[in-house]
């Protein structure tokens, strides 16, 4: 079983500076949206859902076209001045915020934070397992996932209560100095940020469609992560009924400020921490497929009344779905990280942050369309379509249903290319005897069915 053992991973200086950074930067990033969330609401009334999803949408599109780029950089650099520069322009950008003025502003502003956001955080996930090793990178995504849901939990309320007293606007500012900060933390980081990989020499930049296109396959190949991946889909699709019509509902049908709003995302937030501690409780990998279907069931549900219920069972609902959400996430990162060698995590998150956040960029318009369409029963629709998705991709591709091939592994030997033995080298195999090195290979004919209680198969 899984231990959190949260004070092994801070022993690890890098990390722990590294994990600082983080903290320092989320803790201003919860401001920033919430603020973001009022500002709309200010500019747009009753259109606000509108504004929120056209935000949204350009930072899921952002997500989805550049994050693969940045996982192969993430693979083939120093990933130190990646971390530093994203959090140096996001600095710049987030204090334009404060001196908006029109619609257009917030989407060119968000637009540009979230192209530096594309680069940032699949190449901080890949991160984390690389600093920390073998031994304790669960515990460090573990501690990383329940640092962000904490912040998320204390974030809102801590928002609601500065925008009372100082106005939204003023929030973007705060978030600046935490972006400085956590630029400042990551460049003083000692040595570099460099997967195995890059310490060979670099391969010519025509190569990087094609590693996008390995992380792709990669990730889509596994079933046990392809159903995660689905599953967020499912997560994203109640998600975004969340985040774009939380803010009208309790400032425009029950008629609350700016703290009450507050107090309903940090219900969310709460919820999506104890979520993410519960992880640490199913270690095993028949676990991870179960939480992964109760955490849809979870989300999905909690909408299903959602618009005919007051501040306080709302508030409830939503940490019934943040848990959900949480349940999903934080489960397929620790799948990616336990099935994908070291020196291809770069390209898998990379193609995982993509793929994850373009299920938003239809989720979002969705959310603003029942928004403005259907204001009294959003959240009732929302779920009904989010719960229709989820029974599909049960159906369809929960792995311990199906016969299944074993994943590949990797193997060393000699050989010549002969009728009983023949296979062709992968383009990024890389050694100096062709006819002696390790690597990746399935035995098409082995297939068969059994429950997965263990992920390691030996040959």
């Amino acid at each position: 079983m899984l231990k959190i053992g949260f004070p092994i991973s801070l022993k690890n200086p890098i990390f722990r500076q590294l994990y600082l950074a983080q903290t320092v930067s989320l803790f201003g990033d919860a401001l920033t949206w919430l603020g973001l969330a009022l500002l709309a609401f200010e500019l747009a009334g009753k259109s606000a859902p509108v504004v929120l999803a056209g935000a949204l949408t350009l930072r899921v599109t952002a997500f989805t076209l550049l994050s693969p780029v940045a996982g192969v950089l993430a693979d083939k650099c120093d990933r130190q001045p990646i971390l530093m520069f994203t959090h140096l322009g996001r600095m710049v950008l987030v204090c334009l915020l404060p001196f908006v003025q029109s619609i257009w502003q917030i989407y060119t502003l968000v637009l540009g934070l979230n192209i530096l956001n594309a680069f940032f955080a699949p190449t901080y996930q890949a991160t984390i397992p690389l600093v920390t090793g073998e031994t304790d990178y669960r515990q460090a995504i573990a501690l990383s996932g329940t640092t962000y849901q904490i912040l998320g939990v204390f974030g809102p309320g801590l928002a609601g209560v500065l925008a009372l007293l100082i106005g939204a606007r003023e929030l973007f500012f705060w978030d600046g100095v935490s972006f400085l900060i956590a630029a400042i933390l990551i460049g003083t980081l000692p040595g570099n940020l460099r997967s195995d990989v890059t310490a060979a020499p670099q391969r010519r930049v025509g190569s990087i469609g094609s590693d996008i296109l390995a992380g792709t396959a990669r990730l889509w190949a596994d079933a046990p992560i392809r159903y995660g991946l689905m599953l967020q889909l499912v997560a994203s699709i109640a998600g975004a009924q969340i985040l774009v019509n939380t803010v009208g509902y309790v400032q425009g049908t029950l008629h609350r400020t700016a703290v009450e709003y507050g107090w309903v995302m940090m219900g969310f937030g709460l919820g999506a921490t104890l979520g993410t501690m519960a992880i640490g409780i199913f270690p095993q990998y028949r676990s991870k497929i179960i939480t992964l279907l109760a955490g849809g069931i979870a989300i999905n549900a909690a909408l299903l009344g959602a618009n005919y219920v007051g501040l306080a069972p709302l508030i409830l609902l939503w940490a019934i779905a943040g848990c959900g959400q949480s349940l999903i996430n934080l489960s397929l990162q620790t799948l990616i990280a336990d099935r994908t060698p070291t020196n291809m995590q770069g390209r898998v998150y990379g193609a995982h942050f993509a793929w994850s956040h373009l299920w938003w960029a239809g989720a979002y318009p969705l959310a603003g369309w029942l928004g403005t369409t259907f204001p009294d029963r959003t959240f009732w629709y929302g779920s009904c379509i989010g719960l229709a998705v989820l029974a599909i991709v049960h159906l369809c591709l929960a792995p311990d249903r199906f016969s299944h091939t074993h994943p590949e592994f990797s193997h060393a030997h000699a050989h010549e290319g002969d009728r009983q033995h023949h296979h062709e080298h992968a383009t990024d195999v890389e050694t100096e005897d062709r006819s002696l090195h390790q690597h990746p290979h399935v035995h098409p004919q082995v297939s068969h069915s059994h429950s997965y209680t263990d992920i390691s198969h030996q040959h």
